[in-house]
């Protein structure tokens, strides 16, 4: 009779095969998370805490090494822009010029310039650790080496900005519109290297998030994501923050960090088992 009774299936041994099919949200019973491919163990969170405070700390501190290089800021400056061009970069007012058609917009990208840079960055790594931690410690090496070069080319190649430039014609305006991130002196400002423009670490951090996540994610929306490197770039030109030549140095740096940083390997959904006809698999518990 037993025999007759289609759908029951008995216990299997060890080794049989079976794996259990994973619910609707992704997770398998047995608390994996979705498509591990081969997560790493999340990193202690004190250590990566001081770390990345530690990070932070050397950069900051290091951009205020580069101040009193102002001669040699607005020299390179001048150099910056004769090579823009000379090889026909589009001039960076035609962007500024889109903005300034009306004032709500110019404010809203100098808000978006002051504001989304840490905050959406930090958003990033925080999400990466808490749910892909393998992806988190690859993009923290990227973007700890992405700084580190920056640092170093700030001191090497100190940079006034287009908004310093006299030849430029540009407005800047954060002063003029606000809000402003940078001191009205920059010779003497305290929190922050103003001659420090190349490269922009506002687009190199931003390509990196949206970069991050699409590899991170298997959303068919996630290509989406380089929309916040896209409006990082349009703002810190529009605003005269940084010149065309400062997003393509930041774009380099980062396609070196890459290529010197192993990527964690593909997420993969878990097998399914295949299932004969007429039958209904029980549920995993039941087979304990």
């Amino acid at each position: 009779m037993a025999a007759g009774i289609r759908g029951i299936r008995g216990p299997r041994p060890a080794g049989s095969g079976l794996t259990p099919t994973p619910g609707p949200s992704g997770l398998d019973d047995h608390g994996g998370g979705e498509g591990d491919g081969g997560e790493s163990a999340r990193p202690p969170l004190l250590r990566e805490l001081a770390l990345l405070t530690a990070l932070f700390l050397v950069y900051k501190f290091g951009r205020l090494f580069a101040n009193g290089h102002e001669s040699r800021a607005f020299r390179n400056a001048g150099r910056v822009w004769d090579a823009e061009r000379a090889v026909h970069l589009p001039g960076e007012e035609t962007i500024q010029q889109l903005l300034l058609h009306g004032e709500p917009l110019i404010r809203a990208a100098n808000t978006y310039y002051a504001a989304v840079h840490f905050p959406a960055t930090l958003a990033f790594l925080v999400w990466l650790y808490l749910r892909r931690p393998a992806h988190y410690v690859w993009s923290r090496r990227v973007l700890a080496l992405v700084t580190g070069a920056a640092l170093a080319l700030h001191l090497l190649m100190p940079l006034a900005p287009p908004r310093m430039l006299a030849a430029s014609g540009l407005v800047d305006t954060a002063r003029v519109y606000g809000p402003s991130v940078y001191g009205a002196t920059p010779e003497t400002d305290s929190m922050a290297n103003q001659f420090a423009a190349m490269p922009s670490l506002h687009f190199g951090w931003a390509l990196m998030v949206a970069i991050g996540l699409i590899a991170a994610t298997r959303s068919r929306w996630r290509v989406l994501w380089l929309l916040h490197p896209l409006v990082t770039l349009l703002v810190i030109v529009g605003t005269a923050n940084h010149y065309w030549f400062d997003a393509l140095a930041a774009a380099a740096l980062l396609g070196l960090a890459l290529l010197a940083v192993r990527a964690p390997g593909p997420r993969t959904a878990p097998p399914r088992v295949p299932r004969q006809a007429g039958t209904t698999p029980l549920p995993v518990g039941a087979l304990r």
